[in-house]
């Protein structure tokens, strides 16, 4: 039996982060509780607070593992519409993941491990606007970042929503983002000679 609870438990910094994923799947963030986890676990209330602290430090290890997850995701995406449709993809595929990164409040914003993490990903974002000709990003490319940003965070918050079942009408949302997307960065006119 000892070997049995060994083996079950020899992980149990990830079978926390399981269970608090599927909790904030299915209730959101703030239905989650170290207690109610460690019920599901079968260990006492105690032990989760032998990998995380509290809750803070839960939610601060989904956060950390959502943005290299997002990173990831982002890093394949050779332009910046693809980004977007890595973006949206990546909502829908880690939705738990997904409802924490984007809540600074929920976790702590100063951990080293979500620094490198968010750094990571704020750079595929960024990097995806240099593929952008100059004059699609006119003088500030930031602003461009935080415009094409908004697109698929508004895009991907929407779906994950239920928001965009209508207006989708049966279209893939990763084919509807990159029309959308084709809609607002497209590049201007080229000068003639």
């Amino acid at each position: 039996m000892t070997s049995e609870r060994t083996y079950h438990h020899g992980d149990l910094r990830r079978a926390l982060l399981t269970a608090a994923l599927d909790v904030v799947a299915a209730d959101g963030p703030d239905a989650l509780s170290l207690r109610d986890l460690a019920r599901r676990a079968g260990v006492s209330h105690a032990a989760p607070a032998h990998h995380f602290k509290d809750r803070a430090g839960l939610l601060t290890a989904v956060a950390a593992e959502g943005y290299a997850l997002f990173a990831d995701a982002l890093a394949g995406a050779p332009d910046l519409r693809e980004r977007g449709v890595a973006y949206v993809r990546f909502a829908a595929q880690h939705p738990a993941h997904f409802q924490v990164m984007f809540r600074p409040e929920l976790y702590r914003a100063d951990d080293p491990a979500l620094l490198t993490a968010k750094a990571r990903a704020t750079e595929a974002l960024r990097a995806g606007v240099s593929t952008l000709p100059d004059a699609a990003h006119g003088e500030d490319p930031r602003l461009t970042g935080v415009a094409a940003w908004s697109l698929a965070h508004g895009f991907a918050t929407l779906l994950l929503t239920g928001n965009l079942a209508d207006a989708l009408e049966g279209r893939a949302p990763e084919d509807a983002f990159r029309a959308l997307a084709g809609l607002v960065f497209t590049p201007g006119p080229t000068e003639g000679p």
